[in-house]
C-alpha cells in the first residue's frame, strides 16, 4: 500500500520505528517499508488485518490525531476484538482547550461520551483511571461553551468527613477543598485558570459536597456526581430528583471502592437495579481495559478483582458459620 505524501512516514511508523515494532509484534506477517510504500507478506487474514490497521492509522493522522505506542496498541485491540473503527474512536473531538484536544482512547470511552449526548442521565461505572469523570467534565465544559447549559455543577460525597464538616477548621471552602480538589484539577486542564474564580463567583461553575444539593431544583445545568459509590441509597435518590428542565446528569463511580461505614448500602450499587428499565437513563460500564493511566494500573485492577472473587465465597461461609 502507498502512504499519501502529505503524511511523513515518521508520524506513521514512529521515531526509530517504535510504532512499526509494536505492529510487527502483534501480527504474524512480514512488513517491509520502502519510501512511502508498505508491503505486507503473510496469510490473507493477517495481511488484510495489517493493511486495515495502516488505513485506520492514516485516517487518525488525517483527522489531526497523534499516534503513540499506546494508541497503536489500542487500535490493534479494537480491530481484533470489536467491529468499531479505531479512527472513529481516536478522532472524536470532545473538547479542544489550551492547545490540546481531549478525545476518547477506547471503544467503551467513545460509547460513554456518545451516551452522554443521547441521554438525560448517564451512569459511568468502572475502575479508577478509566476517564469517567474527566470525560464527563470535558462534555460539561463544551456544553457550557456552546451555551447548551448555563452552568456546571460538580459534586461528590465528602465521606471521609462523614459529610459533617462543622468540626473541621477554616471556612466552608477550606473545609471541603480536599474532597473536591480532583474536580478543580480537571477544570484547570480544560479552562483558563484565571477564568475559573470568575466563573465560580458568578455561579457559572459550582463545586460543592453532595449534602449541599438537598432541597434544590437544578435547571439549565450540566451536573456531575463524582465518587457516587460513596453516596447512600437515600442520597442517590435525593440527588437524582434534583434534575430540572434542560439539564443533564452524569454520575460516575467505582462500586469496588466503597468507603461508606459498615452497614450502609451504596447508592450506586442499588440504583442499577432500580433504574435499569427507565428510558433516557443509560448505564455505561468501563473495565480495566479502558484504564488510560500507567499500564500497571490495569493489572492492579484485575489483580484486586481476582482477589475479591476468591474472598467472596469465604465471607459467605463465615456468615453461615455465625448463623449456626
Amino acid at each position: 500500500m502507498l502512504i499519501p505524501d502529505e503524511y511523513p512516514m515518521v508520524s506513521l511508523l514512529g521515531s526509530r520505528d517504535e510504532l512499526l515494532r509494536v505492529i510487527e509484534g502483534a501480527f504474524r506477517a512480514d512488513i517491509h517499508v520502502r519510501g512511502n510504500e508498505i508491503t505486507v507478506t503473510g496469510t490473507p487474514d493477517e495481511s488484510g488485518a495489517v493493511v486495515r490497521l495502516f488505513e485506520e492509522l492514516v485516517e487518525v493522522l488525517r483527522n489531526g490525531g497523534e499516534l503513540t505506542p499506546d494508541a497503536v496498541e489500542r487500535s490493534i485491540a479494537m480491530l481484533k476484538m470489536t467491529s468499531d473503527r479505531p479512527a472513529e474512536v481516536l478522532s472524536l473531538d470532545i473538547l479542544s482547550s489550551r492547545g490540546r484536544t481531549i478525545r476518547p482512547k477506547t471503544v467503551n470511552q467513545k460509547r460513554y461520551v456518545d451516551a452522554i449526548d443521547k441521554h438525560t442521565i448517564v451512569f459511568g461505572i468502572g475502575p479508577a483511571g478509566t476517564g469517567k469523570t474527566y470525560l464527563a467534565m470535558a462534555k460539561a465544559v463544551r456544553a457550557l461553551q456552546e451555551k447548551r447549559v448555563n452552568r456546571i455543577i460538580l459534586t461528590r460525597p465528602a465521606v471521609e468527613a462523614g459529610e459533617r464538616l462543622g468540626f473541621l477548621p477554616g471556612t466552608l471552602y477550606e473545609k471541603i477543598d480536599p474532597y473536591l480538589r480532583p474536580l478543580y484539577d480537571a477544570l484547570h486542564d480544560m479552562l483558563d485558570p484565571d477564568s475559573i474564580p470568575k466563573l465560580m463567583a458568578a455561579g457559572t461553575i459550582e463545586v460543592a459536597p453532595l449534602a449541599y444539593m438537598r432541597g434544590r431544583t437544578l435547571n439549565d445545568a450540566f451536573i456531575i456526581l463524582d465518587e457516587a459509590q460513596n453516596s447512600s441509597a437515600e442520597q442517590m435518590k435525593m440527588f437524582l430528583t434534583r434534575l430540572g428542565f434542560n439539564s443533564k446528569i452524569v454520575v460516575t463511580g467505582d462500586v469496588t471502592q466503597v468507603d461508606l461505614p459498615t452497614g450502609t448500602t451504596s447508592g450506586l450499587r442499588v440504583v442499577q437495579e432500580i433504574l435499569a428499565d427507565i428510558d433516557d437513563i443509560h448505564f455505561a460500564r468501563l473495565t480495566s481495559s479502558d484504564v488510560v493511566r500507567h499500564k500497571l494500573v490495569s493489572e492492579i485492577v484485575d489483580a484486586y478483582g481476582r482477589y475479591d472473587a476468591l474472598q467472596e465465597p469465604k465471607q459467605i461461609q463465615q456468615q453461615r458459620g455465625k448463623r449456626r
